[in-house]
């Protein structure tokens, strides 16, 4: 009878924690090492997505995010920045995003 009770519990701790972890947002960043077009005649970095109406100059590298932090570099335009936005996810799903189970929106650039 003990075990029962024991198995039960458990179950329903689990049960409130994977509710819990569906309701409750957690925000997704980019990682340091998402692509990102360095503008070096502005100083800037591009998102991927944005670059086509960027009129990057030909002054230009492809690197990571990391390295354009490092270099102080702000976004190109708001396209850059909205790119790059956290996202927003049930805790589960970031947590799953984090781990690299699930895809981020940044992953295919």
């Amino acid at each position: 009878m003990g075990i029962r009770r024991l198995i039960t519990i458990i179950v329903i701790v689990l049960s409130g924690l994977i509710i819990v972890g569906l309701i409750v947002p957690a925000e997704v960043k980019p990682s340091a090492n998402t692509r990102v077009i360095l503008e070096h005649n502005e100083e800037t970095y591009i998102a991927p997505i944005c670059f086509e109406e960027a009129n990057a100059s030909n002054y230009i590298e492809e690197t990571t995010l990391e390295r354009a932090e490092e270099l102080n570099y702000p976004p190109h335009s708001s396209c850059t920045e909205e790119a790059l936005e956290n996202e927003k996810s049930p805790f589960i799903v970031a947590l799953l995003k984090n781990v690299g189970i699930l895809s981020k929106k940044w992953d295919n650039w």
